[in-house]
């Protein structure tokens, strides 16, 4: 298995379509894929960026980008923001970007019947996690506005200012965060939000240079997808049980993957 996984790093490594690109002088980026509820794999995860950070050269620049997608589909997108809300990772620039997932959310806050579609990929589980009783089983306006008024009285009031606060997108030297993506053949300083947080095939697609390297999650994949002009670390990991981060250092990338037992 561990000679498996280093010929397929090595494949990444030396692919004519690897990226070239990369951050600052003296500066060491973590960007860490969808979590969607999996505080567990968060956990693991955090314990591995700081032994990896614990390596860096003595005055290193530490940042850590949160690619969003905190919430649904996992059991426990509560104790994801909890964590992050904490200081998981002393000494890190914290970066933390909107997802598609928190866009839902928020929407679900400000428009209970939104809820209809949200509670079918991944909103009731995010209900369940802040202890919501009032859970709509049924589609009835009713039943949503109540969920979304216990939501209320039950959120912390650092979640809703977390929620609120995100950002949609981050730059770090020939590198450009975002969730979902970019449109081709926009700038990347006009990107529209709602592209940052829910393109999917028109950038997945696209071979063009978007004018710096994009790092995103939003479309799971097994392993982590490295191509010239992007790299996707969402390895799904509500189901794969697998949570992936990508370690920019310099020119050079590669990953960090916590797994469930």
């Amino acid at each position: 298995m561990f000679k498996q996984a280093f010929s397929r790093l090595q494949a990444v490594f030396q692919s004519p379509a690897a990226p070239q690109a990369a951050v600052p002088e003296g500066t060491r980026v973590y960007a860490v894929g969808d979590i969607h509820g999996r505080a567990d794999l968060l956990d693991r995860l955090h314990d591995m960026i700081r032994a990896d950070a614990a390596q860096a050269p003595e005055g290193t620049r530490l940042v850590v980008v949160y690619l969003g997608d905190y919430v649904d589909r996992g059991m426990d997108s509560k104790g994801v923001i909890d964590r992050l809300l904490g200081t998981p990772l002393p000494g890190f620039e914290v970066v933390s970007l909107k997802g598609n997932h928190e866009d839902a959310f928020l929407k679900f806050m400000s428009e209970p019947a939104f809820g209809r579609e949200w509670k079918y990929y991944g909103g009731l589980e995010t209900l369940m996690s802040y202890g919501v009783r009032a859970l709509p089983l049924k589609d009835e306006p009713e039943a949503f506005i109540a969920a979304r008024d216990e939501l209320a009285e039950l959120m912390p009031e650092a979640h809703r200012t977390f929620l609120d606060t995100l950002r949609v997108s981050h730059e770090e030297g020939g590198y450009f965060f975002a969730h979902a993506g970019v449109a081709p053949g926009v700038p990347l300083g006009e990107q529209a939000p709602e592209d940052l947080m829910w393109i999917r095939d028109e950038f997945l697609q696209a071979d063009g240079d978007f004018g710096k390297v994009v790092v995103h999650g939003h479309t799971p994949e097994e392993e982590p997808v490295v191509r010239r002009n992007r790299i996707g670390v969402d390895t799904g990991a509500y189901i794969t049980g697998t949570l992936t981060a990508l370690v920019l250092d310099g020119q050079d990338y590669r990953f960090l993957s916590a797994r469930q037992a």
